[in-house]
């Protein structure tokens, strides 16, 4: 077999080994996926890693301590080889390369051939490793050697290695970063005064009989010394000139911290607005379950404020900034941004940590928006859609909602309620605003629990101090014959079915009652059959 073919096969090999694919996921989550939890505590142990070995390295200067420093600084420099291997081995897909120089070759007619597609491989490498914090990672091995007493300088690539694992240091890297254009213009305005005052000073001081400059190298300190305006006051000018020459240099120096404080503020406020969204996508990580509510206006503020007191997870998003500092004020995760964009949806977890999307804008447009998103990023999360008008419901419901709410026709419907029935009206409000303390919940019937196949007139629901307002059905239960149902997307709705009605596991219990009551039926009965001796339950 030829080197051509085993490198394909390798190649070939590796793209379709589950096993290596996931090695190389659980390795780029634990290094680079800002969202990571494992990332989060490797970032934490490497932090601790590293100001630990400097520490020592600093104490050792003067101090003896023995045969456990050196084992101690060669396990961190075994950790920062094998991270620094790692992370180049992630930087690029090799086996990729190769299959994209095999098949190029392929469809053109050439001739694979080998060594240069392994150069092709190596140069990416070789892209890896000039990058600055793989040159940081690189020269914080060095320190570690220690019969070259001089590479104890490098000592500070170890803390530089703290920009990689702290979030704050790395976001405040990235200012610098993007401000390098205007850092650039005002280095260099500041080397041109420096330099020019610095050569000035030297010209007018240099030939006095005991000069405070005696040197270049000395004009240069003082003119750094006081364009920073700190001032030691240890180099004095003795002429009139010279003096000018400090005076204006003074001035300047005013002028440029205040330019460099206006660049460094201004990219720090630019900067505010993505460290929080950051934050808000780590606290998302850490959620199961939980729900995405598009738009903070009215309704999204009532859905929002009853998602916080059930305690139910969630996040809001909208357009409008001010409405996500509102909902940020009242103690609640909010990014501000557009739901149409795949990424913000990605970051945000959309079909891993969150599973429900509430589209709420006043926009009818932009709720079919969202819900097209949304239906395409993930074909398993529930989507309910606010729609104002009539003709929008088809469409959100073709676009992929699963339920589609008119709120504007409901409070008609309560408001003729109200005008024809004022009690029943009251009642229902009640139980929707808990007012009074009385909730509409679901019981969810799980397999082998104690309700799975128990007829509904066998449960003293009034004994338990609860009302059954209806069970809800899959389509892939069977039906009950003898009840009035309604028909619902994907299940059907028994009103206040009759006592006959046998309940099957998946169903749902609609049960009206105060809370504590029916925490206890949850607690009591909604949960599966425990092994062995069987609870007996009376009701």
């Amino acid at each position: 077999m030829t080197l051509s073919d085993t490198l394909i096969r390798s190649a070939y090999w590796l793209q379709a080994s589950a096993r290596y694919a996931g090695v190389k996921g659980f390795f780029r989550r634990l290094l680079i996926d800002p969202r990571s939890r494992r990332r989060v505590l490797y970032d934490s142990v490497m932090i601790v890693l590293v100001l630990t070995s400097v520490f020592l390295l600093i104490y050792e200067v003067r101090h003896e301590l023995g045969l456990w420093a050196d084992v101690f600084e060669a396990f961190v420099v075994t950790v920062f080889i094998i991270e620094y291997l790692l992370r180049m081995w992630l930087y690029s897909d090799s086996h990729q390369v190769l299959i994209e120089q095999w098949e190029h070759a392929e469809l053109v007619g050439l001739r694979f051939r080998p060594v240069s597609a392994l150069w092709a491989v190596i140069k990416q490498k070789l892209a890896y490793m000039v990058t600055p914090m793989a040159i940081i990672d690189l020269l914080a091995i060095l320190p570690g050697y220690r019969p070259l007493r001089f590479l104890r300088i490098f000592l500070l690539f170890r803390l530089l290695k703290l920009f990689r694992y702290a979030r704050n240091l790395a976001a405040f890297g990235q200012v610098l970063l993007e401000k390098r254009f205007e850092l650039y213009t005002l280095s260099i305005f500041v080397g041109s005064v420096v330099l020019i005052a610095a050569v000035a000073m030297y010209l007018f001081e240099a030939e006095q009989v005991e000069p405070a400059v005696s040197s270049l190298m000395d004009a240069v300190y003082w003119a750094v010394i006081t364009i920073t305006t700190v001032g030691y006051g240890d180099i004095v000018p003795q002429t009139t000139e010279g003096r000018i020459v400090a005076m204006v240099l003074v001035f300047a120096g005013i002028a440029v911290i205040s330019f460099a404080t206006s660049i460094i503020v201004m990219a720090f406020h630019e900067k505010m607005s993505e460290l929080r969204d950051n934050r808000v996508f780590s606290s998302v990580e850490r959620m199961s379950g939980a729900t995405l509510v598009c738009g903070y206006g009215r309704i999204g503020q009532v859905v929002a404020a009853r998602l916080a007191a059930s305690r139910a997870p969630f996040v809001v998003v909208d357009r409008n900034p001010e409405a996500v500092e509102l909902a940020h004020r009242q103690g609640f995760l909010a990014v501000a941004g557009d739901v149409t964009d795949i990424a913000l949806l990605a970051n945000l977890g959309l079909g891993h940590q969150v599973s429900r999307v509430l589209c709420l804008t006043h926009d009818d447009v932009s709720n079919v928006y969202i819900t097209l998103t949304a239906r395409q990023a993930s074909q398993d999360i529930l989507i309910i859609s606010r729609a104002n008008k009539t003709e929008t419901v088809r469409k959100l419901t073709q676009a992929g909602a699963n339920h589609v709410v008119r709120p504007y026709e409901v409070v008609g419907h309560m408001a003729a309620e109200f005008i024809g029935q004022p009690v029943a009206f009251d009642a229902l409000y009640d139980v929707i605003t808990r007012a009074k303390g009385i909730h509409l919940e679901p019981v969810h019937v799980s397999p082998g629990a104690w309700l799975d196949a128990r007829r509904v007139g066998d449960i003293d629901f009034a004994g338990l101090h609860l009302m059954l307002f209806g069970v809800i059905r899959p389509h892939t239960s069977p039906v009950a014959d003898g009840q009035e149902r309604y028909e619902l997307r994907d299940a059907h709705f028994y009103f206040n079915p009759k006592p006959e009605l046998s309940l099957h596991a998946h169903d749902v219990l609609m049960l009206v009652g105060h809370q504590a009551s029916l925490s206890h039926f949850k607690e009591r009965f909604g949960q599966r059959r425990s092994s062995g001796k069987g609870r007996r339950s009376h009701i």
